[in-house]
């Protein structure tokens, strides 16, 4: 039978230690929505059109890689509704994979998450932070080695940048949700003004739609790259289910904004990249390493380009909040069902943020700032494990469906069962793609996974058996 999780990652009734606090509700639903919205949109619209031309060769097979990556995830955030609208508490996937498949892939899943995709993300957004702002004359600084050669500077700007916003959380999820709410809007609005620059320029061509690349990968093979970058670009749309204790109505704000912030990031993607194409044609996308800098460079020179660096360093920053808030909550909620230690629990008295989680989440950040200096490392790291646990994750809709069909779900997915199973056999296919494209990386993310085998049975035999909630 499967165990009820009417208080899952909830404290439990009766304890030989002090209660545990609770995270407040405090989230609304605009809030949530621009968790979505502003943790998806960073750096990727920006850049990987170019990578996306060079794996096609053409306007329309880019167009129908945005579209289907935008479907696949969308399919995702409706599958994920129903789940988070069912159990909306802290931790999200972790909740939901405990539930369906038991104590050790749930502590395997929060091991990954907490020791090597959130923060190799982290890490990997606040390098692209530092590499973006190195653009202006003013911060040329952060390409240059500090004294002794060790680190650059751009290595300490990022961990610099990683505990100034883990201390926005510290001090509470209202404050981090306001800070993410304002300045996502403020990202959009600078993405609508760069399309719309583009668009009223007399140095576009409608003709650009029609170029192609020669020389391009093409076929599948090149469908799929394309896919998996838009799918890259698209990442981040589950952030929100891992603060789903703190939103406020999740039976309604859960399923709004995960579906209606997939929608509002697909507009505002595909307005991007046809902004794009109007300005460039396909070989000069194919060539450009910032793709928007060099159309927005013929649409108001140098000032243009500025912009654009100014846009994307924002969207970044946006994106690293979102992150560093969801990524706390999984451990805290593992620590609540004595899956984790205990000391993970912990909510400030003040702050009424998980604040052990956000420290050690961000102490682990700044060891891989300082030991891996290239974006494209912390990427890797993360990549294989989260498509692994998208498609896991993805089919407890199918194990809660048959074993509690007549729980409440104040959201049913639409499609249903379709709709889901497509979720998963596409992630499926991604999942071999990554592993096959990047062997080192998804062998090193395998690793790190089974190392939480060891450090379950040593959370074990420290706290024995977990709540399983009642």
């Amino acid at each position: 039978m499967l165990p009820s999780h009417h208080r899952m990652s909830q404290p439990p009734p009766a304890s030989p230690h002090q209660p545990l606090a609770d995270l407040p509700r405090v989230l609304g639903a605009s809030q949530a929505t621009a968790i979505v919205v502003g943790t998806i949109i960073g750096s990727g619209i920006f850049l990987v059109p170019r990578e996306m031309m060079q794996d096609t060769g053409s306007s329309t097979l880019v167009y129908l890689a945005w579209i289907v990556g935008g479907l696949l995830s969308l399919f995702g955030a409706m599958t994920y509704a129903e789940l988070g609208a069912m159990l909306p508490y802290a931790g999200g996937e972790y909740v939901y994979l405990r539930g369906a498949y038991g104590d050790t892939t749930a502590f395997l899943y929060m091991w990954t998450w907490f020791a090597v995709a959130k923060p190799a993300s982290i890490a990997a957004v606040a390098i692209g932070l530092a590499r973006t702002l190195e653009f202006f004359p003013a911060f040329a600084w952060l390409a240059s080695p500090t004294p002794g050669g060790l680190l650059r500077w751009s290595q300490l700007f990022a961990i610099a940048v990683t505990w100034l916003i883990t201390g926005l959380n510290y001090l509470g999820i209202k404050k981090a949700g306001d800070f993410q709410l304002v300045f996502t809007i403020l990202k959009g609005i600078l993405i609508l003004i760069v399309a719309g620059l583009c668009f009223a320029s007399a140095s576009g061509s409608w003709a650009n739609f029609s170029t192609s690349l020669p020389h391009a990968t093409g076929g599948f093979s090149g469908f799929m790259l394309a896919l998996i970058a838009t799918l890259w670009a698209y990442d981040g749309w589950n952030d929100l289910t891992m603060v789903a204790g703190e939103v406020r109505h999740p039976e309604r704000s859960l399923p709004i904004a995960l579906i209606g912030g997939l929608f509002l990031v697909g507009a505002l993607f595909m307005a991007t990249n046809a902004a794009i194409q109007y300005i460039l044609p396909a070989a000069q996308i194919a060539a450009s390493d910032r793709p928007a800098v060099a159309a927005l460079t013929l649409v108001a020179g140098p000032g243009g380009a500025g912009f654009v660096a100014a846009a994307m360093a924002l969207s970044i920053f946006v994106t690293l909040n979102g992150t560093i808030m969801s990524g706390a909550r999984v451990p805290f909620a593992a620590a609540r069902d004595r899956l984790f230690f205990r000391q993970f629990a912990h909510v400030h008295p003040r702050f009424q943020s998980p604040s052990t989680s956000l420290v050690v989440q961000g102490l682990l950040a700044t060891i891989l700032l300082l030991f891996l200096s290239q974006f494209q490392q912390h990427f890797e790291l993360a990549v294989f494990a989260e498509w692994l646990f998208y498609l896991l994750t993805a089919t407890t809709i199918f194990l809660y469906r048959r074993r509690q069909p007549h729980a409440p779900r104040p959201y049913r997915v639409w499609g249903y069962p379709l709709l889901p199973a497509v979720f998963v056999v596409c992630a499926a296919v991604v999942l071999f793609w990554s592993y096959a494209g990047n062997l080192r990386g998804s062998l090193i993310g395998s690793a790190l996974i089974l190392l939480g085998l060891p450090m379950l049975w040593i959370v074990r035999k420290r706290y024995g058996s977990a709540i399983t909630g009642q």
